[in-house]
């Protein structure tokens, strides 16, 4: 009788042998596990090719997914489906506590440690108190007065990255929101929430001493100097005090005539 000699299978990356295919595999896949993917530019390492891939277009300013509503340009596939949810006026993401809904999930979740009792990182200067060690160190930068994100066409600092995204619109023009109603588009999403109000007659700042309500917060600042006497506004010709702005104006032009 004829013994076969079992068929041994080889590792190719450090030559270890063995006897069954289930065991082969498993090292295999140890081996795949302990692979990492270098930046060249930064050094940062991704366990998967693609990470890198997708990284890349940080240094190479690659944008390969375009809006077809407005054409903006995003780095990453999900980037662009977030984006598209400004068009299709879509918030798939409801908080439990509250029902507020939400375009994407990183803003749900910031927005859902509002309803959170734990807040462990405290800052020492003002005892504020935040739920994760990031949001603590992005407000410390209030009294540092640390701004390290810079706007290369101009050079004005900002405290936060979010400042300086807006603020590049000035620059480029861009104005990514666009209003279903209307099609006016605006620079910043807060800008097309007020726009909205035009449309669904919102009105949600109510003046607590006579019940009237305003569209917007500026507006109902500017209502409250009627019941506190506030006069801000002074005419440099006559001294004359005024309670808004404008009215201040319209008188100013009686100086003129």
């Amino acid at each position: 009788m004829v013994h076969r000699k079992q068929e041994l299978y080889h590792c190719s990356e450090c030559g270890e042998s063995f006897r069954k295919k289930e065991e082969f595999r498993a090292h295999g896949k140890a081996h795949r596990k302990k692979r990492v993917h270098s930046c060249s530019e930064c050094g940062k390492i991704f366990n998967r090719l693609s990470s890198l891939t997708t990284h890349r277009r940080i240094h190479t300013g690659e944008r390969p997914y375009c809006c077809a509503e407005c054409g903006k340009r995003f780095f990453h596939i999900i980037g662009l489906t977030v984006h598209k949810r400004i068009h299709s006026g879509e918030r798939p993401y409801a908080c439990a506590e509250c029902g507020k809904q939400f375009m994407d999930l990183s803003t749900l979740r910031k927005h859902q440690s509002s309803h959170s009792e734990k807040r462990p990182h405290r800052c020492n200067q003002c005892g504020k108190s935040f739920v994760y060690i990031h949001h603590l160190k992005s407000h410390q930068r209030i009294h540092t007065g640390e701004k390290p994100y810079c706007c290369t066409e101009c050079g004005k600092s900002f405290t936060h990255m979010s400042g300086l995204t807006n603020h590049l619109r000035i620059h480029s023009g861009e104005r990514p929101y666009p209003c279903t109603q209307c099609g006016k588009c605006f620079a910043h999403s807060s800008s097309l929430t007020n726009h909205l109000r035009i449309h669904s007659g919102e009105r949600p700042y109510p003046c607590t001493q006579c019940g009237k309500c305003f569209a917007y917060s500026s507006s109902l600042t500017e209502h409250l100097k009627i019941h506190s006497g506030e006069r801000p506004y002074s005419c440099i010709q006559c001294g004359k005090h005024f309670a808004r702005s404008s009215t201040l104006t319209k008188h100013q032009r009686t100086h003129s005539e």
